[in-house]
């Protein structure tokens, strides 16, 4: 009996350290289930920031010289401002021819009626007034040059003197206004309307977004790239943005229900871009690579790897591993 009651004792402590072990090396972890919410399907388009308009400032006859330039390069002109005049001699010549065939012409008009000329040396008479008169208009035009759109000078290529030759003049840009082109996947053709917001962001101003709108879609597809042209309007009355920036444009096509978990349950594999987590089933832990989407709030999009209803991990990473016992504890603390 008291060899009994001694095996007894020692199978009794033999057991308490082996539940002892056991719990000992199982993990505590706290878990999140996975679940299903609706997530935007953005899509994002890399670009360059262009003028919304952009002008040569070019004099239609060559080899005029030019009498003064009224702008230099960063100056704000306005529609329809003059900003350069051309020599004034050829005009003034072609303005006294004018006033000498307009009179020619009117001291024959009752020499004609009085029977002196026929019908068509007046006739003559009258389509060279009509061209001198054409002449002098398209000098006065093209001799003092107005600003065709409201925008900044960005290029001055003479000076005053100077003999003008096929260079334009100036170069003006409408920045107040500033659009993108995106090269948008032929699959988001018929989501893209022509008014949609789209959100703009530059290195230079990071983590701040600009809003754009659709203003043109190109009707027909790039064959090649299998892309459709977007044209997106910006504006810029404050002109922070310039042309030539770097853009990304984000644009909204939808929603699709997704699969998503807290963003402290995705982990990074050392040493590459692969994202894992750990998968929580009858206590014990699985590695699992998934492949992550977008960041809705406080949580993560799995597009692949996990199902709703799995629970995954949220903390204890540095002591878990594939296969490890765990004990999961989601007591509030």
């Amino acid at each position: 009996m008291l060899m009994a009651a001694t095996l007894v004792a020692c199978n009794s402590k033999s057991n308490d350290k082996a539940a002892t072990t056991t719990t000992e090396s199982a993990i505590s972890v706290k878990t999140a289930e996975a679940v299903v919410e609706t997530v935007d399907v953005l899509e994002t388009y890399t670009s360059e920031i262009m003028a919304y308009k952009e002008n040569d400032i070019t004099p239609a006859a060559q080899g005029l010289h030019i009498d003064q330039i009224k702008v230099d390069v960063g100056d704000h002109v306005r529609e329809g401002q003059v900003i350069v005049v051309l020599d004034q001699t050829t005009l003034k010549q072609q303005e006294l021819n004018l006033a000498t065939t307009e009179d020619n012409y009117n001291r024959m008009v009752p020499v004609h009626a009085a029977g002196g000329i026929s019908d068509q040396q007046l006739t003559q008479m009258k389509n060279t007034l009509d061209l001198q008169r054409e002449v002098v208009e398209n000098l006065r035009k093209n001799s003092t040059i107005k600003s065709p759109i409201t925008g900044v000078v960005t290029a001055r290529n003479f000076e005053n003197g100077d003999l003008f030759a096929s260079m334009p003049i100036l170069h003006i840009m409408q920045i107040n206004q500033l659009k993108v082109m995106a090269n948008v996947s032929e699959k988001y053709f018929t989501n893209v309307k022509v008014g949609d917001k789209v959100s703009i962001e530059v290195d230079i101003f990071p983590g701040e977004q600009f809003e754009g709108k659709v203003s043109r879609i190109n009707p027909a597809l790039d064959s090649r790239t299998r892309t459709f042209g977007v044209e997106i309007t910006i504006p810029n009355s404050s002109e922070r943005l310039r042309p030539g920036m770097y853009a990304r444009a984000t644009f909204n096509m939808g929603h699709r229900q997704s699969v998503v978990i807290p963003d402290q349950a995705l982990q990074k594999q050392i040493g590459s871009s692969e994202r894992y987590v750990y998968v929580i089933k009858d206590g014990v832990a699985e590695y699992r690579f998934v492949t992550d989407g977008r960041r809705v709030g406080d949580m993560i999009e799995i597009t692949n790897g996990l199902e709703a209803g799995e629970s995954v991990a949220i903390t204890s990473f540095a002591r878990l591993m594939n296969g490890k016992a765990v004990e999961v504890d989601n007591t509030k603390e």
